[in-house]
């Protein structure tokens, strides 16, 4: 008797859905986050959500997506250089209003690597001390802006052009440190 309910149970179990697939807090931290802003930004801009229309907006998303997020659009296929292409399995869902956290999960199968993308660290601009950094973070801020130090040879020449171009890119960073 005892064997078959041990049977009984062991064939519910297997039956019962897993959380297996499921998502963890700060799991695909790029994935998500892009994709909710991608989809709403389709929803404001009030494009059709048919799965051929969503793809060309993804593809022109991607095109100007920079950091993490433009390896992720590399990971799924939308950008010129990705060797594979599932973007259908991003424009498909998302023409049918599924959550962006539930595409994540499936493209997390699909390819571990899109889940394990997250975003770095952001420096506080208006507290931190810049020649405390690194060289290589303060290129990273140049690059995060869009910018770049041409000439610039010691630590001083990042640090003067950061420095120039903050009240343009971190206005409220520059007045925190001009109050100090």
């Amino acid at each position: 008797m005892l064997p078959l309910a041990l049977l009984t149970v062991t064939g519910i179990m297997v039956l019962l859905p897993s959380d297996a697939g499921a998502l963890k807090a700060g799991d695909c931290e790029v994935c998500i986050s892009f994709l909710s802003r991608f989809y709403q930004s389709l929803k404001e801009r009030k494009v059709e959500f048919k799965p051929d229309i969503v793809e060309k907006e993804l593809l022109k998303t991607c095109n100007d997506a920079r950091g993490k997020e433009n390896r992720l659009c590399y990971y799924i296929g939308a950008t010129s250089d990705a060797a594979t292409k599932i973007t259908n399995e991003v424009s498909k869902p998302l023409s049918n209003h599924i959550p962006p956290e539930k595409i994540c999960e499936k493209l997390k199968k699909k390819d571990g690597q899109i889940c394990e993308l997250k975003y770095d660290k952001q420096i506080d601009l208006s507290t931190v001390d810049l020649k405390k950094l690194k060289v290589k973070e303060l290129k990273k801020i140049l690059d995060d802006w869009g910018e770049s130090c041409k000439g610039c040879a010691e630590k001083s020449d990042f640090i003067r052009k950061i420095n120039e171009l903050m009240p343009k890119y971190a206005p409220n960073a520059a007045n925190a440190r001009t109050d100090l």
